[in-house]
């Protein structure tokens, strides 16, 4: 097949990766890609949000499929575009991807559907806003309704920094129009996953559970950043609950997306909070007993999660996505290997605040890991860094522990100028024991 993926990152580098790993040798394109699509496909001069641009090439070259990885040029209605010139296009439409774009609509559309999740209301006014936090309780979670660039969420530990938070969105307009209304949730206990399921409309294709790591430093301190790393599988997604996630919380989403007249096809990714015997207790307010709630939906594949769960597909990757995509996906469209996957990310010194560029970047070559770019570009024979999150390094093993060794030597060959790293991702799946 001829396919073109939408996106720079490392989310990206591993969807090029897992196509030419197929069986099938594809025609792969990247608009832009980055250093190390390069050496899987043409990259293409094209922005990712330059809708109009990929839809220009596409008239001209006729690809078999389009994947689009980021979020914005979904919301902004790239896949509607393509399907007017008649070119197949994984992702969701415009109005489906409004589950990432749009806060509030998540929400209401979980609501219709009895899909379990916290208490949430929305608001315009940072008085009104304001005088609804008691009844929240601490922590409380402030949310911009729209894209902010992963930088919208805000767990506030005082009631001053909840203000203050609000003040920011509402007043301060920090987000500007993503900001505009802002959502004051529950703050919901337990252990964190994340599931990505592939939806062709009607039906839906778990992939193997896996958990972020978000906060920038050890020990899950400092800054929430887009990702520090991840591992698949999460021990806290037992078999038994896989099972529940489908058809309590992505096949109810599903169908309420179509009732109002919205075909949903592409990723739904459900972020989940998910309380078991190792975990915390709900908090007061959650509005149904179930022992998994939804924190947030996104309408694409999670970066690094991406980087961890597709290094664990087998069979042929470019038929899943295409099946989804045309709506006649099967459940044998995904084969999951039994190894375990970890992902470490490389960072710029200061991310997720100001970071430096340009740092050229040594030990990718003959490295024992996967090695997945994230903010990377090609100068001559040099690779330098372009972005706060640069490489994303995947380690396979047999067991957990095993993957985590190989990222981590992968890792350990890779130098540039005032990077950093975790050291200690996959620690809540080993304090489990």
């Amino acid at each position: 097949m001829k396919i073109l993926v939408v996106g720079g990152g490392g989310r990206e580098h591993a969807i090029t990766w897992r196509l030419a790993q197929d069986a099938a040798k594809h025609e792969l394109f990247c608009a832009p890609g980055n250093a190390g699509t390069a050496a899987l496909a043409t990259n293409l001069k094209i922005g990712a949000e330059d809708v109009m641009g990929v839809v220009a090439w596409s008239l001209a070259e006729k690809p078999d499929l389009v994947v689009v990885g980021p979020e914005a040029p979904l919301v902004k209605g790239l896949v509607d575009e393509l399907a007017k010139i008649g070119v197949t296009a994984f992702g969701p439409v415009a109005a489906g991807a409004r589950m990432e774009g749009s806060k509030r609509f998540a929400k209401e559309i979980m609501d219709a559907a009895g899909v379990p999740t916290g208490k949430a209301e929305t608001f315009t006014d940072a008085a009104k806003a304001k005088a609804a936090l008691p009844t929240y309780g601490l922590p409380v979670v402030i949310k911009a309704d729209g894209l902010a660039a992963g930088k919208g969420v805000i767990v506030a530990e005082t009631r001053e920094q909840a203000e203050a938070a609000i003040d920011d969105m509402l007043v301060g307009n920090v987000f500007g129009a993503a900001g505009a209304e802002v959502l004051l949730e529950e703050f919901l206990h337990g252990e964190e996953c994340s599931i990505l399921a592939l939806v062709d409309g009607e039906n839906a294709v778990l992939l193997p559970s896996s958990q972020d790591h978000k906060r920038a430093f050890d020990g899950d301190k400092g800054p929430n950043t887009g990702g520090m790393g991840a591992y698949s599988p999460a021990p806290v997604v037992t078999a038994d609950k896989l099972p529940l996630v489908k058809e309590t919380i992505i096949l109810p989403v599903v169908r309420e997306l179509k009732k109002r007249g919205i075909i949903y096809r592409g990723i739904l990714y459900a972020g989940l909070m998910v309380n078991d015997e190792n975990s915390i207790p709900h908090g007061p307010l959650a509005k149904s007993g179930s022992t998994i709630n939804v924190v947030e939906f996104n309408a694409r594949f999670g970066d690094p999660e991406t980087e961890a769960v597709l290094p664990r597909l087998g069979g042929d990757f470019a038929t899943a996505l295409l099946h989804a995509a045309t709506g006649c996906l099967k459940d044998e469209d995904i084969v999951v290997k039994d190894d375990c996957a970890a992902t470490v990310i490389i960072a710029s010194g200061g991310y997720p605040g100001v970071y430096m560029k340009g740092k050229e970047i040594t030990g990718l070559a003959d490295n024992p890991a996967l090695v997945f770019h994230c903010g990377t570009k090609q100068e001559g024979d040099k690779v330098l860094t372009s972005g706060g999150r640069v490489l994303s390094v995947t380690g396979l093993g047999a067991n957990l522990r095993e993957a985590v060794d190989k990222a981590y030597a992968g890792v350990d060959k890779i130098a540039f100028e005032k990077a950093f790293h975790r050291t200690d991702i996959a620690h809540r799946a080993f304090e489990r024991g």
